[in-house]
């Protein structure tokens, strides 16, 4: 569990990036040319990327270079007929927009693809300015982002393995950096200079280190098993409001801004439902399209709790125009993880920022929503103003329930240790006291406690499933 707080930038390199002119483009094939056989070694996700629109694909990556405050000077989409090996585009479009660097003394250039080692060396060359593909960049944010000791070994691990394909001599702005890892530069700065067996062991030493946190965690999860409290997730595209969400729901202060990856590390919150049950609230990563196959790895161990949770609320951004887009990328991260989708009893979908509909659109949605099957059924809210709070909660609370008993136990004032145990192993949702000092109990438990309960307590009775506080629909507006 990390502690709440802005996070704190180191200054010199802030200062570094906002004087640094940059360049975004967008290498994207045209329509024609996207019609092509998937490859099959590739993860999921990326499969997907090319059912967003340019314009809306052109607008998140300047605001994937925004987010560690380059001085992005123009964001321009490049349509491409095919992909050139050597450096991705054609000869023509290399030499005009060289010319540009030059004409606008431009210091950097962000292409929002994928770059093999030769194509970055060789347009870095064309150019005269620094290259930085995707993956590096998003690298580059996660650097920034990383609070904890765990977040900076797993963006390390991520780094390395993508630095190790790219051993080359001409890469002298490789440059490590305190919060990133850097392809700013700077003067006083340590480059590296290494090789690929002494990053192997930094790699497997890195690895030992992160097991060891697994293992931790693996303990924390377990001690939180046997409170019980059960785990709620939120998971998303970055940027669909998780964190405002998770900030509403627990009146905790997270770092919230309208920024992609403005959450890193997982966050943990406990949250009191309607009924007074109490869940653990997990915040983690935002998911985006074409995410790095090195970072869906070196980030299990931070996604394990959305692995383990009880219920998995899938945060969407409706008013955003690519939103069934990013709604599918999501989907398709979750199924790299393990995390089965279409489970409707587990994964809720959550529909968020209503706030940014007007009536009419927000009415239109409402219907939408209603003609879902009821399992699938999602609740429409705006973490910024609460609407639809208290019918999320109550959603959560029916989920939770589902498989889980009520046992009413009435409990003699001596038996001290038993409360103790009961307040450890179940939920206690209800607890009053009779004059003579009897304790009248409702405890919510896993079927597995069933039959301890039934043993420990004579009297105890089973009185069902806890009744469903939420309607069917989702929040009409």
């Amino acid at each position: 569990m990390n502690e709440a707080g802005p996070v704190k930038y180191d200054q010199p390199e802030a200062t570094r990036a906002a004087a640094t002119r940059a360049l975004v483009l967008g290498p994207y094939l045209a329509a024609r040319a996207r019609h092509v056989a998937p490859d099959p070694n590739a993860p999921l996700a990326s499969a997907l990327i090319n059912t967003r629109s340019p314009d809306a694909r052109i607008a998140e990556a300047a605001g994937l270079a925004r987010a560690i405050d380059l001085d992005v000077v123009d964001a321009t989409i490049v349509t491409l007929s095919q992909i050139r090996p050597a450096s991705f585009l054609g000869k023509g479009k290399v030499e005009e927009i060289a010319a540009r660097v030059k004409d606008e003394a431009l210091d950097l250039v962000f292409m929002d693809c994928a770059l093999s080692p030769v194509q970055q060396r060789n347009l870095e060359k064309e150019f005269g300015a620094k290259v930085i593909d995707r993956t590096g960049l998003i690298l580059e944010i996660f650097g920034r982002r990383a609070r904890t000791r765990e977040g900076a070994l797993q963006v390390e691990l991520a780094h390395l393995a993508y630095q190790k394909s790219r051993l080359v001599r001409s890469w002298t702005h490789l440059e490590r950096q305190r919060g990133g890892f850097g392809f700013l530069g700077g003067p006083g700065e340590t480059q590296i200079e290494t090789d690929r067996r002494l990053i192997s062991e930094r790699m497997v030493k890195i690895e030992g280190e992160l097991d060891r946190v697994k293992r931790t965690r693996s303990l924390h999860r377990k001690t939180r098993r046997d409170v019980p409290y059960p785990i709620v997730a939120l998971v998303g595209y970055t940027n669909a409001g998780k964190s405002t969400l998770f900030n509403r729901l627990t009146q905790a202060t997270v770092m919230a801004e309208d920024m992609l990856f403005a959450t890193l590390d997982p966050t943990l919150r406990i949250v009191k439902l309607p009924h007074g049950s109490k869940v653990l609230l997990s915040d983690t990563v935002g998911f985006i399209s074409d995410l790095p196959t090195m970072l869906i790895s070196a980030f299990r161990a931070t996604l394990e709790e959305v692995l383990e949770a009880d219920v998995v609320l899938h945060i969407r951004d409706i008013a955003h125009e690519d939103t069934d887009a990013q709604s599918a990328d999501v989907e398709a991260i979750l199924g790299d993880l393990g995390v089965n989708p279409k489970d409707h009893h587990r994964l809720l979908e959550v529909w968020n920022k209503l706030d940014l509909l007007d009536p009419e659109a927000a009415e239109s949605l409402a219907n939408a929503a209603k003609w879902r099957d009821a399992e699938a059924r999602p609740v429409i809210v705006s973490a910024l103003t609460g609407q639809g709070e208290r019918h999320l909660l109550d959603e959560i609370e029916m989920r939770l329930a589902e498989g889980r008993s009520l046992f009413a136990i009435d409990l003699d004032p001596a038996d001290g240790q038993g409360l103790n145990w009961l307040y450890e192993h179940t939920e206690v949702m209800e607890r009053s006291a009779s004059d003579d000092g009897v304790s009248h109990l409702v405890v919510r438990a896993l079927p597995e406690r069933s039959g301890q309960i039934l043993q420990r307590f004579h009297g105890a009775r089973n009185v069902g499933p806890i009744a469903a506080a939420a309607e069917s629909a989702p929040y009409r507006p």
